[in-house]
């Protein structure tokens, strides 16, 4: 177990930020923000990025190294061994049950994610082509999103198995697993040593062009960068509409939720590829620079391109609409009515592409580790298992694929609410379990810098409180209502039947792995 390890510090760095940098930070962050109200969304997102999220981050990562050089690299392994040892055998197969949460979060969300990762690539695609120039008229590119994702009625791609979305997602699974197969270091290392500098190069091009833009339409002036820049900053210009704004408990799951997925703590990435390092490598300067490289893709190139570019041509209502509206829909109208759309709006899906397959490449490691500790399965078998398991998953989303009821329920259950939950109890195991004392000791060894002193007693009191307090509001306001709105269309009703029989899966292999260790370290002993 564990004798798999990263080749160089750079390369978990880049896997870690790669891991992190997505789809959430170009298409779901600015979407969340527009939905919001902009400048008041970013109140609870940075409140969540300083409370939550780095310290998380750091939490996540010294439980992973700290798993890691006792021979544990899956979640359900590495919690086990934290929270367990003689005399606290029971509390140790409560915690590998918990971790059943790290193995369902990445592999459900991949499930959804690799679908969303073809529609960038097919869009690349037809930008290349120059078949996604569709004139000025917005209907025309929702009536091509709709057709090419199949979400006019169900099944509406499987009945035509031969069309260009299908090719697209084979390309991609076929593109995940080769990478997959290859292993941590010859695989998922190899792949984003290159594909993340060349994702931030896409990214810089279209900023530029965007921020070039100043106000296309003479007769609207008002219309121009600065103040769709304004539009991701501003604030409600009374104190009671800001007061009103933020007393909305979604708004702060959402804002927590972004911050977990795009930063992948709470997710089940993060814990167990730093379970890979050896005992003193570096985690305090390398989780750190993993965060804000991700913040940087976040907020100074996604939040800069996305929002400001659909206002400059539409106002605060091209703005609206959603992440896939936004992204799929009011982005290419965009870049036709742009000079050199047809350029930067393939740059544009290329990156969208690149951040893609970098996240959906490191939601699979989770579930790989524990097949091969927790089943003594080998590579090549955890990964052809998990690939026929995730191929039914990748099915149920695309022939449910009306609405996206499939893949909207899945990334609010599994993407906002599972992630939230797997947040909460690992930042509990660290600061009362672990103990923050053992934790700091962990991220000082080899660090090369030095933890903030407030840390500590943020992790131990003031995010576990934040996380409770948020959970709490939200299951007494929103809950039912969210969760209606998930089962309602049959999309979304069967998406959370798939969930549940996932999690019933993981939850019976788990089962039989704390029997394997068991059994191990009985005849060791």
């Amino acid at each position: 177990m564990g004798k798999e390890r990263w080749s160089s510090r750079w390369g978990v760095i880049l896997a870690v930020t790669g891991s992190a940098v997505g789809l959430g930070n170009f298409l779901r962050f600015p979407g969340l923000a527009a939905e919001y109200g902009g400048g008041v969304f970013m109140i609870p997102y940075f409140i969540s990025l300083l409370l939550l999220g780095l310290p998380l981050a750091w939490a996540e990562w010294a439980m992973g190294r700290y798993g890691g050089v006792r021979g544990f690299n899956s979640t359900p392994g590495i919690l086990r061994v934290i929270c367990g040892g003689p005399g606290r055998e029971t509390r140790g197969r409560l915690a590998a049950y918990a971790g059943v949460l790290g193995l369902l979060v990445p592999v459900v969300i991949y499930m959804y994610y690799v679908f969303i990762e073809a529609w960038c690539l097919g869009y690349a695609w037809h930008y290349l082509a120059g078949s996604l120039s569709l004139g000025p008229d917005r209907a025309a590119y929702q009536k091509f999103f709709v057709d090419f994702i199949g979400a006019s009625h169900d099944g509406a791609l499987v009945h035509q198995p031969f069309n260009a979305t299908m090719i697209f997602v084979v390309v991609c699974v076929l593109a995940n697993f080769l990478l997959i197969y290859r292993g941590l270091s010859a695989g998922i290392e190899w792949f984003c040593v290159r594909a993340m500098p060349l994702l931030v190069i896409c990214a810089l091009l279209v900023l530029a062009r965007v921020l070039t833009l100043g106000a296309p339409d003479p007769a609207h002036p008002d219309l121009n960068v600065i103040n769709g820049l304004g539009s991701m900053w501003n604030l409600p210009p009374t104190w009671d509409g800001l007061w009103k704004a933020l007393a909305n408990p979604t708004m702060w799951l959402a804002a927590a939720g972004q911050i977990f997925f795009s930063l992948s703590v709470g997710f089940g990435v993060i814990i167990t590829y730093s379970s890979y390092l050896r005992r003193n490598d570096d985690i305090a300067l390398s989780s750190t620079t993993a965060v804000a490289g991700n913040e940087f893709c976040e907020v100074s190139l996604g939040g800069m391109i996305t929002v400001p570019a659909a206002f400059v041509f539409f106002g605060a209502a091209g703005v609206a609409g959603g992440t896939f509206g936004l992204g799929f829909q009011t982005l290419p109208l965009v870049f036709d009515l742009m000079p050199l759309g047809r350029i930067v709006g393939f740059l544009f899906f290329f990156l969208l592409f690149l951040a893609a397959i970098t996240s959906s490449l490191s939601m699979l490691q989770p579930a790989i580790a524990f097949l091969e500790e927790g089943l003594g399965l080998n590579r090549k078998s955890s990964v052809a298992l998990l690939g026929f398991m995730t191929l039914i998953g990748n099915g149920v989303v695309i022939y449910f694929s009306a609405g996206t009821a499939a893949i909207d329920g899945m990334d609010f259950w599994v993407g906002t609410f599972c992630i939230y939950l797997l947040a909460t109890l690992q930042v509990l195991i660290f600061g009362w379990i672990l103990g923050t004392q053992r934790g700091v000791e962990e991220l000082n060894r080899g660090a090369a810098m030095t933890i903030p002193r407030w840390f500590p007693f943020v992790v131990r009191y003031v995010s576990p409180l934040f996380l409770l307090t948020i959970l709490g509001f939200w299951l007494a306001k929103n809950f039912s209502a969210d969760l209606a709105k998930s089962w309602e269309p049959t999309g979304g009703k069967v998406a959370m039947i798939f969930v549940a029989i996932c999690l019933a899966l993981f939850l019976l292999l788990i089962t039989q792995a704390l029997r394997r260790w068991e059994n191990l370290e009985r005849k060791s002993s």
